[in-house]
């Protein structure tokens, strides 16, 4: 017990905590876009494998680190253009729609990775971020080595957070989307297009998840493997919720489970005799215990998932 209570102490875990917490606080902001707009996008966990095989292999192909981003991050942005047309002017269900996105994203990335990549005995690899020490804030004992050790896209995601945060609820165009979740006919009647404003909505918000999965190979990890992804996409979709659709609580419930996850790893070392699927199936089941605590009170937006026709009441 005295070892468990030791680890909550070391920077070591609260450093990982963040940088586990990375592309979990990318996909959960790109939900929360999607769904504010009144779109259900469950293609998130394809889209984030394929921002992890293009992120990866761009930079693999030679191009630097950050253009690896921008690349997965319109992989993402096609993928999410695709969820929308389906779903928005179409009105097809938004869950057949983005499982499908999910099943033909994870697909192709895969097929494209088997075509592009030789792969031997083991899997080719690329130099990935490195940690950045800032200039006289790395040295500051306990928040240096958590805040001022991180990777560039960490400090992305936590500039996300707080860009989305502002957007939303401080702008004439975060009052639209908020609105088209909410009543997009009342939109309509001040004379906008709900349609396009969901349409950008969905493509923007992708574009983040993709950026997310392209943390895990080019931050994270330094090679491309299938279903690196783990769930990570379905954990977003729930965090939503627990965030209740604001974008300052999706940071603590990205956080929070990361939490779980960074901890329990530590654990199975910590403490001897106990079966290690406890261990990790520990990060789920607290998360679940989390999101019906809070799930009650959510209050989700009016017209998420409900496909607006111009002109109907």
């Amino acid at each position: 017990m005295s070892d468990a209570i030791e680890l909550l102490l070391n920077t070591s875990l609260w450093a990982s905590v963040l940088r586990i917490a990375t592309p979990l606080i990318f996909g959960v902001l790109g939900a929360l876009l999607c769904e504010r707009s009144g779109v259900l996008n469950l293609g998130i966990e394809g889209i984030m494998t394929m921002g992890a095989m293009s992120g990866w292999l761009a930079v693999y192909m030679g191009a630097p680190l950050l253009v690896g981003l921008m690349i997965a991050a319109l992989c993402g942005a096609v993928m999410g253009l695709l969820h929308a047309m389906l779903t928005v002017p179409l009105g097809l269900s938004q869950h057949v729609s983005g499982l499908g996105i999910t099943l033909f994203a994870s697909a192709l990335a895969y097929y494209l990775y088997r075509l592009l990549v030789e792969v031997g005995d083991l899997p080719p690899t690329i130099e990935p971020f490195q940690p950045l020490n800032v200039p006289g804030f790395s040295d500051i004992p306990v928040l240096g080595p958590i805040l001022f050790s991180q990777a560039l896209p960490t400090y992305l995601a936590l500039f996300a957070v707080a860009a989305m945060a502002y957007v939303l609820a401080r702008t004439p165009l975060g009052l639209a989307i908020r609105m088209t979740g909410e009543n997009p006919h009342a939109v309509e009647a001040q004379g906008l297009n709900p349609i396009r404003i969901r349409i950008g909505a969905v493509v923007v918000g992708s574009a983040l998840m993709a950026v997310g999965g392209a943390f895990l190979t080019t931050t994270a990890f330094n090679s491309f493997f299938p279903g690196m992804v783990q769930g990570r996409g379905w954990i977003c979709i729930a965090l939503v919720v627990f965030a209740s659709w604001r974008p300052g609580k999706a940071l603590i419930g990205a956080v929070l489970f990361a939490f779980f996850d960074a901890y329990q790893l530590r654990l199975q070392t910590a403490i001897e005799g106990v079966p290690y699927q406890l261990f990790l199936m520990a990060p789920y089941v607290l998360s679940i215990v989390a999101l019906v605590l809070v799930a009650r009170r959510a209050e989700i937006p009016a017209a998420l998932m409900a496909p607006y026709r111009r002109g109907e009441r």
